[in-house]
This record gives C-alpha cells, structure tokens and sequence, in this order.
C-alpha cells in the first residue's frame, strides 16, 4: 500500500479567492497535506516520494500553450505596473476563438477560469510535482499494484486541457488515465468529489477509451454551474461515454450509494482495465463547502464498493478541505478500499 507525494507541493500557497465577488481566505491551503498525510499514515501506507516525471505526461493531455503560460505567467505579471500580488484574471472571453492575446492580463483571462486559482511564485512547481504524484501512482499500478493513492496537492479534475480553475492547473486524474492507457486499452475515471469534474469531463468528452464519471452536488445552484448535468452524455465517438450523477444538496450516505451503485454498473459495462478515482473528500456532512451529508463510515462504504470491483485501482486526491475530521475522511476510505481490494 503506497502513498505517493512530494515536499514541493506545499510550495503553492494561494492568499485569497473571491466568493460571491467578495475576498475570502483561500481554502486550499498547504495544510490540508498534514492532515491527509496523517490519515494515509493511519491507513498503513507506506509515503513514497515520486519520481520527477517532468512534462511528458502533462503534455499528453495539456496543450503546450497552456503549459508555457503557466510556467512563465507569474514572472510576466511581476513586471505590470500596480498588478497584485498574485496572477488573477479580471477579463474572461465570452467565446475563445482564433485569436490569442499577447498580454498576460488577457492570456490570464483566457487561460484561467474563474478567481480561485491564483498563480503565486511557487504555483507552477508545485502543480508539476503534483503531476509527478499521479503518474508514479500510476506506474505502481502498471508495475502490478492492486491499488496506490496520489497525494495531489493542488488537485485537479477543474483544469481542461488549457484552462485552470476550481483550484485545479493540471488535471492530475487525467494525467494519470492518460498515463494507464500506455498499457490499458480502456480506462475509466470515478470522480466522488463534492463538485462536478468539469475539466475532467472537458478532457475526453470525444472520446471512447476514456468513461468519465461522476457523482456531486446538482450543479444547477452549485459550483461549476455550468457542466455536470445528467444531459451531459459526450459527443462524436465520446457519445455515452461520460456519465453525471448530479445530487440534491445535503444528500447523505444512503443517497450516495444509490448513486454510487448506478456508477459501478455503467462502470462494470465499460469493462475497463484499470480504474482511477478522483476522490474528494469535501462531500463531508462538516466540510466547509458543507453541499453533501456523507458521514466518516460513507466514506469507507464508498470504498468498499469500489473496492468490489477488483479493477487496478489509482487513486489522485482532489477536493477535501480542512475540518477535523479530514485525515479521519481519508484513512476510512483508504481502509474501506483495502478491504476489498487487499
């Protein structure tokens, strides 16, 4: 049992974000690393440090504009006269067409989403070696592992293939499906995070090796607004490949596993070789997003159920913000997923 994750993620160390338009401390803090180190300890993993993968596997699924902009994009804002502290976008296209700014105000605008992934001066590095995480994980389970766990920090499965936003720069769960393929022929991506994986989804809507799943809060009053509804089903050789199991607010255990159930049966009609779960622990009844109810002992039935699919398993750490009972949330899963998948 391998956890997978590096010191120069804790490097990225975002102020603030705006929420409802109104400044607010960021909550994906470097913190969060202590605590889901604790629970993966608690689990009885052993903490492995990845190896430098570099860009490669990035590249796979991110565009090379994209990832020039955000290795570069921190020292160009530097040099703007009156610019802040850090690279916060305040225009956004309404269409991305042909053209391309050459500013950084506009190539922020056009590469980053929303205002709650600030680039700082460690940002880029951090994301680079939280890629890294994801794709040793996945060469654990290539290399015969039945199941290893990502330690993303900052995670991903918001970041398309050249846009950042929710938190996210590189779609880690991506990045480690991508990665799969090299020797699966199908891979499937499970995402349990509270909010929809937007960029996930974005990612291989078009395509058939990939099935994109996932189960979250009804986006229709809920962050990402715009993706994440059940109509959502893929296009072109994609179609009926992606699956969104959109919830009511509050939804707890039971809820959730009725849900979960749907998931592993158009999982199970995949047949995939290979399974990555994007896990968010931020479903918690006491996260402080507080959009789902699912209670610490769901999270290890959640697992347990996955667990029963017996597929070679990674799973990349996304969502899960600090409460007491975090590394709690990530030891019952990594338990619960243990029990079956042991």
């Amino acid at each position: 049992m391998k956890t997978f994750f590096a010191e120069e993620q804790k490097r990225h160390d975002p102020s603030f974000f705006l929420s409802s338009g109104a400044p607010q401390p960021n909550p994906e803090q470097p913190e969060r690393v202590e605590r889901l180190l604790a629970g993966a300890r608690a689990a009885g993993t052993e903490i492995v440090r990845p190896g430098d993968h570099g860009l490669a596997p990035v590249s796979a699924v991110h565009t090379p504009e994209y990832i020039d902009f955000l290795s570069r994009i921190y020292e160009r804002w530097q040099r703007i006269e009156g610019a802040s502290a850090e690279v916060i976008p305040n225009i956004h296209p309404i269409a991305r067409t042909g053209s391309y700014p050459a500013s950084a105000v506009g190539q922020a605008g056009y590469h980053m989403a929303d205002t709650s992934c600030p680039i700082s001066e460690h940002t880029f590095e951090s994301a680079r070696w939280s890629a890294s995480t994801a794709v040793s994980a996945a060469e654990a389970v290539m290399a015969g592992e039945r199941w290893s766990y990502a330690l993303c920090r900052p995670p991903g499965h918001h970041a398309f293939r050249d846009v950042a936003g929710g938190f996210c720069f590189f779609n880690n769960s991506g990045i480690a499906a991508q990665h799969l393929l090299r020797q699966a022929k199908r891979v499937a991506i499970l995402d349990v995070d509270l909010h929809h994986g937007n960029g996930t989804q974005g990612m291989f809507y078009e395509r058939a090796d990939v099935l994109t799943v996932s189960i979250h809060a009804d986006p229709v009053r809920f962050y990402p607004f715009f993706w994440g509804h059940a109509d959502e089903r893929g296009e072109g050789l994609g179609l009926g490949y992606n699956f969104n199991l959109p919830l009511p607010r509050k939804s707890g255990d039971d809820v959730y596993l009725e849900a979960l159930a749907a998931a592993i049966r158009r999982i199970g009609a995949f047949s995939p070789d290979a399974l990555v779960v994007a896990l968010g622990l931020d479903a918690f009844e006491k996260d402080p997003f507080g959009g789902l109810s699912v209670s610490t002992p769901g999270f290890a039935r959640i697992a347990e159920a996955i667990g029963a699919l017996h597929l070679p398993t990674v799973v990349v750490q996304e969502g899960g913000y600090l409460c007491d009972a975090l590394g709690d949330n990530l030891t019952a899963f990594l338990t619960g997923l243990g029990m079956k998948n042991g």
